[in-house]
C-alpha cells in the first residue's frame, strides 16, 4: 500500500505544500540575502568585504602573520566542533530512522505529535537527516578550505611589489570567504533541521517554523545589533583601505629597517 492510499487528499495537499515551502525556505535563503542586500547592508556580505580587508593586512604587513594563523586555527576548531555535534545528531536521526516500528510507536507516544503513517513518519525524519547532512558537508568543506588558506598564508613572501601583493591577497580571499560561507551554511542547517522537525507535529508546524527560522535568520543578517555592527566596521575600513590603495603605504617595521 503506498502513502498516497493511506492518507487522504487534503492530508496530501497538506503536506505536500508544506515540504514545498520548507524546501523554499531552506534553499531559497542564501539568494535571497544576496539579492536584498546586493549592495551591502547584511552581515554575510559586509563580513566578506571584511575578511579581503584582512587578507590585504596580511599581505602588507609579514609581522602579522602569526596572528593571522591563529585567527585560523580558532576558526577551523569552531568548524570542527560544529561538524562532530553534526554527526552525532545525523547518527541519532539515522537510528529513529533505522530503528523500526519500536522507535516509531515510541516516538508518536509523545504528546503533540501527529500520528501519521510508517512512510509518511519517515519521509519527516529524512527531511530533518538531510538538514543536518547538507551541514556536515558544508563544514567538512569548510575545513577543507580554510586548510588550504593556512597554507596560502603561510607560502606569502615578503618580496613584491604593492600591487603583486595586493593581487596575492585578492586570490586568498578568494580561498577565505568561500571557506566561511560553507562554515555559514553549515550552522543554518542547525536552524533549518530544528524546523524540519515541526513536521512531526503536523503540516502547519513546518510552514510556521521555517517562516520564523527564515524571518530570525534575515532579522539577524541586517538588523541585529552585530550586524549593525559590522556594517560601521566596513565603512570605517572603507575610509581606511579603499579599492585602489596608495603606493604609499608605510612599509612594516622590519623592512623599513
Amino acid at each position: 500500500m503506498m502513502i498516497w492510499d493511506m492518507l487522504d487528499t487534503d492530508d496530501l495537499i497538506w503536506n505536500g505544500l508544506a515540504l514545498g515551502w520548507f524546501l523554499l525556505c531552506w534553499l531559497g535563503y542564501t539568494p535571497l540575502v544576496r539579492w536584498l542586500w546586493r549592495k551591502g547592508g547584511a552581515i554575510n556580505i559586509d563580513m566578506e568585504f571584511v575578511r579581503a580587508r584582512w587578507m590585504l593586512v596580511m599581505a602588507r604587513r609579514r609581522e602579522q602573520r602569526l596572528i593571522d594563523g591563529q585567527l585560523m586555527g580558532h576558526a577551523l576548531s569552531s568548524a570542527s566542533f560544529f561538524a562532530s555535534s553534526n554527526l552525532i545528531l545525523i547518527a541519532a536521526a539515522a537510528g529513529v530512522l533505522f530503528g523500526g516500528d519500536v522507535s516509531y510507536h515510541k516516538i508518536l507516544q509523545a504528546p503533540g505529535l501527529q500520528h501519521a503513517p510508517r512512510l509518511l513518519f519517515d519521509a519527516k525524519i529524512v527531511l530533518i537527516t538531510a538538514a543536518l547532512a547538507r551541514g556536515l558537508l558544508d563544514f567538512i568543506w569548510s575545513i577543507r578550505q580554510l586548510n588550504y588558506v593556512l597554507a596560502v598564508i603561510g607560502a606569502a613572501p615578503e618580496g613584491g611589489d604593492s600591487a603583486w601583493r595586493d593581487a596575492y591577497a585578492a586570490a586568498t580571499a578568494q580561498i577565505l570567504n568561500p571557506a566561511f560561507k560553507s562554515s555559514n551554511s553549515g550552522v543554518r542547517g542547525y536552524y533549518f533541521a530544528l524546523a524540519a522537525s515541526a513536521w512531526l507535529i503536523g503540516p502547519l508546524s513546518l510552514v510556521l517554523a521555517a517562516t520564523a527560522i527564515t524571518a530570525l535568520l534575515l532579522w539577524r543578517q541586517a538588523h541585529a545589533p552585530a550586524a549593525k555592527g559590522v556594517h560601521a566596521a566596513r565603512a570605517l575600513l572603507e575610509e581606511v583601505l579603499p579599492d585602489d590603495p596608495p603606493n604609499d603605504l608605510p612599509e612594516p617595521a622590519e623592512a623599513q629597517i
